[in-house]
């Protein structure tokens, strides 16, 4: 399988960048996740599981390492007062530099359906950049396990040309002068079935039919055993003894 695109998104739940290379680090690509919005009121962060909304904003990293925020409207903001406007609550830029170390709490609806009553429950994320987990630093994704799913409803780092990644768990690859262990596949919510730009539609059935052929499951995760640049067109592959 070869690199068929490569993703960084710089503020969690946001739209983010499609890249030719990127240098991958131990907590993978550098500046992916490296922002979120938080709720000023609750202390929360907030994901496009809670704000739907947040998934028709785009995030970009500027030449200086910051980041700014494209509206719908098209207006360019890093402003907390401009974004709280947007979405209609007091929310805070806040980046997972400056957290003091401990893990942010979101909000999950849980195991409800797409069609099911919510019950929002609290979950907390991983500590530095803001995934959802610590075990999932760099995302992998196939077009062959995609079929005919747009794969910006996934929003993996990595897009593989190929037949499936399914079966790399377990396995040491290389992918350009990366080295990774690839662990479980990841656990798909309700984003997978929100509108986006661009002519994604709100689809209940991804949802459901992950749940009913793939027990929920799309996409591995890996850890960087050896950091280094990957750029499309790269070939995964054993890495070398």
């Amino acid at each position: 399988m070869r690199v068929l695109e490569l993703w960084r998104y710089p503020v969690k739940s946001l739209q983010g960048e499609l890249l030719t290379e990127a240098h991958v680090g131990p907590l993978g690509i550098p500046r992916d996740r490296g922002w979120a919005l938080f709720d000023r009121d609750t202390g929360l962060g907030l994901t496009a599981r809670r704000a739907p909304e947040l998934l028709f904003g785009a995030a970009r990293v500027t030449p200086d390492g910051g980041v700014e925020v494209v509206l719908p409207d098209g207006t360019v903001t890093a402003d907390d007062a401009v974004l709280s406007d947007w979405l209609g609550q007091r929310v805070e830029l806040r980046a997972a530099t400056e957290n003091d170390g401990s893990a942010p709490t979101y909000e999950d609806p849980g195991d409800e359906q797409p069609d099911g009553p919510i019950e929002w429950q609290q979950w907390q994320g991983a500590t530095g950049p803001f995934h959802d987990s610590p075990r999932i630093r760099l995302s992998l994704v196939s077009t062959g396990t995609l079929g005919n799913w747009d794969r910006r409803r996934f929003r993996a780092n990595v897009l593989l040309d190929g037949a499936g990644e399914d079966d790399l768990r377990g396995q040491e690859l290389a992918l350009g002068e990366v080295e990774l262990r690839v662990g479980a596949p990841i656990a798909r919510c309700v984003m997978t079935t929100r509108p986006q730009p661009g002519g994604i539609d709100r689809d209940t059935s991804v949802l459901k039919t992950i749940h009913r052929e793939r027990d929920g499951m799309l996409a591995v995760r890996a850890a960087v055993t050896r950091p280094g640049r990957v750029r499309v067109g790269d070939v995964l592959e054993p890495a070398a003894d």
